[in-house]
């Protein structure tokens, strides 16, 4: 075959995988974590701070950790005074995030697997929500961003953040309206079309 004919060939059943995945919404496996510790460009953890705001002492909740590309910064903007909340549907990557907190001397931060359509907190009682490349994963959607909102405290803000390429993607506006199903006003973004973070409240 042709080297030309093989590559042709190869991108086409990535495009057909990723139609699928899109099709299907389901977490990452965790024997295929590379995808999430590679770099993301835009939706930087800097660029996520000057969207979230943390304030020290608040308690904050992420959804869907990965490998805790944000998780370590968010633990330490909050303070030894406040708590990040560790929410995924994987114990593999909680117990990945808590051995690399561990090895940075963090002690603020609480696991929990589970649904994200089911989340065991009290209401109005997380200041923030943050989900980067999550969001689309979670096969209800709409109830999700229900139980982000019913847990939010009042003025709490919920982060988006979205990366081009991910087969998951969801646009701004498909958040803009999704959010607004569910109660949540869109406020403001950084970044562009293929990457951001919008915080919504």
């Amino acid at each position: 075959m042709r080297p030309r004919t093989l590559f042709g060939a190869a991108a086409l059943g990535v495009f057909a995988a990723a139609l699928w995945w899109r099709k299907n919404p389901s977490a990452c496996p965790y024997g295929q974590r590379f995808w999430v510790e590679a770099p993301h460009p835009v939706i930087t953890r800097d660029r996520l701070r000057a969207v979230l705001r943390p304030e020290p002492g608040e308690r904050l909740l992420e959804i869907g950790v990965g490998t805790g590309y944000y998780s370590h910064d968010l633990a330490e903007w909050v303070g030894p005074d406040g708590t990040l909340e560790l929410f995924d549907l994987q114990q593999d990557f909680l117990d990945h995030v808590m051995r690399g907190a561990a090895e940075r001397g963090l002690a603020n931060l609480v696991p929990t697997q589970g649904d994200a359509t089911a989340l065991p907190y009290e209401d109005a009682s997380v200041d923030a929500v943050i989900l980067t490349a999550v969001l689309g994963e979670i096969p209800d959607t709409a109830a999700a961003l229900r139980e982000i909102r019913r847990v939010l405290k009042p003025g709490g803000r919920l982060v988006v953040g979205e990366l081009f390429g991910d087969p998951h993607f969801t646009t701004q506006a498909s958040l803009k309206s999704q959010g607004a199903n569910a109660g949540l006003d869109y406020q403001e973004h950084s970044g562009n079309w293929f990457a951001y973070f919008a915080r919504l409240g």
